[in-house]
């Protein structure tokens, strides 16, 4: 009895313990969403200041300046996932590595396939796609803009060898009827579409802006922050995702741990109970054995009614 109950009262606090930690994650997955979700808003109005710009280096010098139609000589594809280092995050790293191998793998060319997270890049591996690296996720919005860079540095390394051609994102982006979905999005080449949506782009005032200095500067740091943008904007979505999906996973986790500790002190107050009900009787008991089983329907010395027991 009292190690059935002891064992009750260690898994009582076991779970009181695990529903501590479930409620600090479920406040800082929730805290973090607020802050990623801030700085995709704030890179929404510098994307749109870029796409100004840009229409307007494309009205003033032609699609040509962009110098989109050179030969590659050996063209290749380049993809990059946006996964998650940490579990706890449901079914968040399975949906948008599934989404990436069905859209990668029907390719004419066999894609070069930069991972962000290690919890993907398992996926990833397995399908045998040709991995061109692993990057970790940043932890916070300060951390987003080095790690661009170093994308950034990497793709211009890769562009400077005459290796991409073209260049996907794939990642998880919060949305508002479910939690999050799987999106991709193709940043290079900068193609006739892409110039032509530029090109027609009203300016928002009557005073047409002109470009200052040399087009093709101007225009190649446009295009660097266009991509900058890009990127910024995908990792931000992507560890929105990543908190939401651990927020959900908490939520669920956490009404598991009430119903676990419902059952847990149920089952507590069960046993406890019993066991003063076999303590009654054992003194009852103890008092028909030690007045000779006469004292049945009498009062005891003190007063006490004691029934008899039928054994």
């Amino acid at each position: 009895m009292s190690d059935t109950t002891a064992s009750l009262s260690r898994k009582i606090s076991s779970a009181g313990d695990l529903q501590s930690v479930v409620r600090t994650m479920k406040a800082l997955a929730a805290a973090s969403i607020g802050q990623y979700e801030q700085s995709v808003r704030a890179m929404g109005d510098y994307y749109r200041t870029l796409e100004l710009g840009l229409s307007v280096c494309l009205r003033a010098s032609g699609p040509k300046i962009l110098n989109v139609d050179r030969k590659v000589p050996t063209p290749t594809v380049c993809a990059i996932v946006f996964g998650s280092d940490q579990g706890l995050v449901g079914q968040f790293n399975d949906i948008i590595a599934d989404f990436a191998i069905k859209y990668l793998t029907v390719l004419p060319r066999k894609p070069h396939v930069w991972v962000v997270g290690e919890r993907v890049h398992a996926r990833l591996a397995d399908a045998d796609l040709p991995l061109a690296g692993i990057f970790p996720v940043p932890n916070s919005v300060m951390a987003i803009t080095p790690f661009v860079g170093r994308m950034l540095i990497e793709h211009e390394i890769h562009q400077g060898r005459g290796q991409t051609t073209e260049l996907y994102l794939f990642h998880n982006r919060p949305t508002f009827d479910a939690v999050y979905a799987p999106v991709s999005q193709r940043l290079l080449p900068l193609d006739e579409t892409w110039r032509h949506n530029l090109a027609v782009l009203p300016w928002p005032t009557k005073i047409l802006p002109e470009v200052m200095g040399d087009s093709v500067t101007t225009m190649g740091a446009l295009v660097r922050g266009y991509l900058f943008v890009s990127l910024f904007r995908a990792c931000a979505e992507s560890l929105a995702s990543e908190n939401a999906s651990r927020l959900s996973a908490m939520e669920r986790a956490e009404r598991n741990i009430d119903e676990l500790l419902e059952t847990l002190h149920g089952s507590f107050h069960r046993l406890r109970q019993s066991g003063i009900d076999e303590e009654l009787f054992d003194v009852i008991s103890g008092f028909e054995a030690l007045s000779g089983g006469k004292g049945s329907g009498r009062d005891s010395p003190h007063g006490v009614s004691v029934p008899r027991l039928l054994v």
